[in-house]
């Protein structure tokens, strides 16, 4: 049965994939544009000519997540367009590369309001419908770094996918009685075929990470560069992301799985993750709360 998407950070990378997986096979997806530079007219190109070749129904939406006003804005242009919005994809991110004491407070700030507070922006102006209508699925992109490894000079944005990791996690016990499911999709890394590292923010104390290039770290950017490089497989492709969510579509409701790993490099995030998803599931047989790790059909 054909959802209706909404994908946050659509313009390139995971998302972009995502949406032109999901549309290809046969959902309305609303791809949410946005630019650093504040121009998308490329990537909403690029989305159209996709839907073309494909005869997929691929739609641009501008939604900002750092501005309530864009993404009210955006979910209102979904529901008076089609009436209801099925899947929410909290996709969008911002990496940083470089030693973390070189970050200002105000850019882990950002960082932090990217990956965390964006996605509570979104889920303010959907969940209304989606408790309305008793049914949806809120998709959360995390990273294998929350239950994998952390590497060094990245520590700000690890620390906000781990944040973002909690709050999919407590939105989906307060959501199951609603009907609404939650996944939590953690990607490993991969340096070819996304932005990410091109993309990431620079140190905003360049200073301080000068002194990180001498004596005793000399050399460990480059080391935690070489290193990361030497762990994804050369066929690794981010795809295989935009895959996952298009097999995510094909559970039937209420057998949508509460994470998943497409993680090429193998760093068993899933393993440290189902220690704590247990220990999830005990607590909350102890509390008494054990029927709001299932959704209510």
């Amino acid at each position: 049965m054909s959802q209706i998407y909404l994908i946050t950070g659509a313009s390139t990378g995971f998302g972009a994939l995502c949406a032109r997986a999901l549309a290809k096979e046969g959902h309305i997806v609303f791809a949410g544009m946005y630019s650093h530079h504040g121009n998308t007219s490329k990537y909403e190109e690029e989305a159209a000519a996709f839907g073309r070749e494909h005869n997929a129904d691929i739609r641009t939406v501008s939604l900002d997540l750092l501005s309530q006003e864009s993404v009210d804005a955006a979910v209102k242009h979904v529901l008076d367009t089609t009436g209801r919005i099925d899947v929410i994809v909290h996709n969008a991110g911002h990496m940083n590369y470089g030693p973390t004491e070189s970050f200002t407070a105000e850019q882990c700030m950002r960082l932090y309001d990217v990956n965390v507070v964006g996605s509570q922006r979104l889920n303010m102006a959907a969940l209304p419908h989606m408790r309305r209508a008793r049914k949806g699925h809120l998709v959360w992109i995390g990273s294998s770094s929350t239950y994998g490894v952390n590497s060094p000079f990245i520590g700000a944005y690890f620390a906000a996918k781990a944040a973002q990791d909690s709050l999919a996690q407590s939105y989906a016990a307060e959501l199951t009685a609603w009907g609404i499911e939650t996944t939590i999709v953690s990607p490993g890394v991969f340096t070819k075929g996304t932005n990410h590292f091109s993309d990431a923010m620079k140190p905003g104390r360049p200073s301080v990470a000068q002194e990180y290039e001498d004596r005793p770290t000399k050399g460990l950017g480059e080391q935690t560069m070489n290193g990361t490089g030497a762990l994804v497989p050369p066929d690794a492709d981010p795809q295989v992301v935009a895959d996952a969510l298009v097999d995510l579509a094909r559970f039937p409701r209420g057998k949508k799985p509460f994470r998943i790993f497409p993680d090429p490099t193998m760093g068993g995030a899933y393993a440290a993750a189902a220690v704590v998803d247990n220990n999830r599931v005990n607590f909350y047989r102890r509390m008494g709360l054990l029927g709001y790790l299932k959704v209510h059909l």
